[in-house]
């Protein structure tokens, strides 16, 4: 760490500490006024936490002061790993994968600066798009500054020669250009593209050969059992399904977790208030109607009734013992709760694994002890914590009482996934809000020896949902909106909007259905992944059901509109394998070749993606090749037709093949998204 992100973070911890101590000091002063009483205790509680949170903070700050200035902040393990498209192994088909241009354009240009200027340190490939060309290598001005340094008199031009004349041969590129301050102009070869629109036909959109498939762990969802999910769980669940998707698509085997919050204090909150409204739970169902309700009551009850906090404590203990009747409690609470999670997770086409905290249970004491024996466990106040490398918080491992924590589980559920699992890559789908705690849980996970240089654990984070006032997005009372709400609003508005079109009167009764859905869902879960997901968004019912410019409502209408090209023409996908397996793909006309080229860039977005997991770039991609297509439909014919009579004179196969590869690409983009596609609407 340097010495301007050292300072800056001392100075956070120091104002941090000046704040904390200010509210040690006004407690303090209302502890002074008050009688001994239950809101003196505590406030004597919230004074010792505060205080043990100052001790912890100066520590961590004399640590950093007496750290080497040579030494560096902690890196994610994945940091240095970026994954490519490789060559195929002798016994895989070619048919099986797409090509990413812009992957086999790094490796020519890498092997030949490197056969020219592999002494050169800044010898890296700089592959740009291009306003003149189709791609553009960008790399000679780099080389020809570091050829310099070492007093060689070059200029770019002659580097960027250089590069060029030790390109290999191949299929890709039709020529290259140097071009001013040593700019490589490069031109796609026609023949590489149609043979990969040939493949396209033939085989659907495939994915890019990336090397081995991998055991894919991803958290996403976790709700609380016993509380509805809100509008803070969409985000998580749609865009880990998302992400999951994606990896499939490439062949990984994905293992989707639900880590559902199930254990601890508020269940013994919830068992207690069981117990005392419904006696007989054990021996016959207890009528638990609105489990949101049965919650806030059991909530008011815990904070305004000393006696019932005390018998809800007791009932965690029971919990943790496995106590049989407080397990059968347990059980129906989350019995309840899960049928209200299944059916949100049935209408968005969400499968999941359910993983609760209750799993890692009896994995904690191992986790516990696994530190001790490495002697990472400090004791202080009764409590056991781990200091983890690089990160100001301690975790605590065990409670002063002898229970165990977030921390706990987590690290049991981390260690769990990657011995058990034997997961290769764990992604953690979790707001931002958690990014200091998963630092924490990744950096003890390294401490240990458990997380390897070949695992990538990442925290996939996002930002908050915001109301068009700009602020967290809550209902007018100023509660979290109900997931469930929002979805049944999305179907009335989707609804409405089909009639407006009057597609009532065009579509069946079912169909009508399939649209509403495939609206309603799709606006909502497109709205949410076309936003960059580290940063805020503004949800609004009225902008993600227009049909104009990047929605979802627009991209089913263009979907929607390319099928039907080839349905009015009477041809199918086997005619048109057919054609494709004895005809060469026309690209003379520019439309037809900027069409063409922006269909084959989607298994280099894909390869983008499963990299930095920013689902937006898939979007971005699908309008930008739905605005193509329509320069291209709008000049190009595909289908003529007589202007009295109406009847078709003659079909542009070639032009058809275009259609259909759009088409066969988006629909893989809507799949990968988790939105339904529709062939009316």
């Amino acid at each position: 760490m340097d010495y301007s992100s050292l300072k800056s973070k001392l100075d956070q911890q120091n104002r941090l500490i000046e704040s904390l101590e200010k509210e040690l000091t006004d407690l303090d002063q209302q502890r002074d006024k008050l009688k001994p009483n239950e809101q003196l205790a505590k406030l004597l509680t919230e004074r010792e936490k505060l205080s043990f949170r100052i001790k912890i903070l100066k520590r961590s700050i004399q640590e950093e002061l007496s750290k080497p200035k040579s030494s560096s902040a902690m890196t994610s393990s994945n940091s240095a790993r970026k994954l490519t498209s490789k060559a195929l192994p002798p016994t895989e088909s070619k048919n099986k994968y797409s090509t990413s241009i812009t992957d086999t354009l790094y490796s020519l240009f890498d092997k030949a600066i490197q056969a020219e200027f592999s002494e050169i340190a800044e010898a890296s490939v700089v592959i740009t798009g291009s306003n003149v060309a189709d791609y553009q290598c960008n790399s000679a001005m780099a080389i020809c500054q570091a050829l310099k340094t070492k007093g060689q008199k070059v200029n770019p031009n002659q580097v960027a020669q250089k590069i060029v004349a030790n390109i290999e041969k191949n299929d890709l590129i039709e020529k290259t250009e140097v071009s001013g301050p040593g700019f490589i102009n490069i031109y796609l070869s026609k023949n590489f593209c149609q043979t990969e629109l040939k493949k396209l036909v033939m085989c659907g959109a495939q994915a890019p050969f990336i090397g081995e498939k991998k055991r894919i762990v991803i958290d996403f969802s976790s709700p609380n059992i016993a509380k509805e999910m809100h509008v803070g769980h969409l985000r998580s669940t749609i865009i880990g399904e998302s992400i999951s998707r994606l990896f499939e698509y490439f062949g990984h085997d994905v293992l989707r977790l639900n880590h559902l919050g199930d254990w601890g204090t508020q269940f013994g909150m919830l068992i207690a208030h069981l117990k005392d409204k419904f006696p007989n739970y054990s021996q016959e169902m207890a009528p638990i109607g609105d489990l949101q309700a049965f919650y806030k009551e059991s909530k008011k009850r815990f904070d305004e009734d000393e006696q019932f906090k005390k018998r809800a404590y007791e009932c965690v203990v029971k919990l943790q013992s496995y106590d049989p009747e407080i397990i059968m409690g347990w059980k129906l609470i989350c019995d309840v709760s899960r049928k209200e999670f299944e059916h949100i997770y049935e209408e968005l086409g969400i499968s999941l694994i359910e993983r609760g905290e209750s799993f890692y249970q009896n994995l904690m004491k191992e986790v516990v002890a696994d530190f001790e024996k490495e002697n990472l466990v400090t004791v202080e106040d009764g409590r056991k914590l781990v200091f983890p490398p690089g990160v100001s918080i301690p975790l605590t491992i065990v409670k002063s009482d002898g229970g165990y924590t977030y921390d706990t589980s987590d690290l049991a559920a981390l260690k769990n996934r990657l011995f058990a699992e034997k997961g290769d890559v764990l992604l953690y789908v979790i707001d931002a809000g958690q990014s200091v705690h998963m630092q924490g849980i990744f950096s003890a996970g390294k401490q240990i020896g458990w997380i390897k240089p070949c695992h990538r654990i990442e925290h996939v984070e996002f930002g908050v949902v915001l109301g068009e006032d700009k602020k967290k997005f809550k209902t007018r009372s100023g509660d979290t909106v109900r997931l469930k709400d929002l979805l049944d609003e999305g179907l009335t508005r989707a609804l409405a909007k089909l009639k407006e079109k009057e597609r009532e009167k065009v579509l069946s009764g079912e169909e009508l259905v399939a649209a509403q859905k495939a609206v309603a869902y799709g606006c909502i879960k497109y709205a949410d992944l076309s936003h960059n997901r580290t940063k805020e968004y503004i949800f609004s019912f009225e902008k993600m059901l227009e049909d104009k410019g990047n929605t979802a409502v627009y991209m089913l209408y263009a979907y929607t509109r390319i099928r039907s090209i080839s349905r009015n023409a009477g041809v199918g996908s086997q005619q048109l394998k057919e054609y494709v397996a004895s005809n060469s793909i026309s690209l003379d006309d520019p439309k037809e070749w900027k069409l063409a080229k922006q269909i084959l860039k989607f298994p280099e977005i894909l390869i983008k993606t499963l990299n930095d997991l920013l689902i937006h770039s898939i979007c971005d991609y699908m309008y930008e090749l739905a605005t193509v297509f329509t320069e291209f439909y709008d000049s190009c014919y595909c289908i003529e037709k007589d202007r009295q009579t109406g009847e078709i004179k003659s079909v542009n196969m070639s032009r058809l093949v275009l259609c259909d590869s759009t088409a066969s690409v988006l629909a893989t983009c809507f799949n990968l998204l988790g939105l339904k596609t529709l062939e009316k609407m």
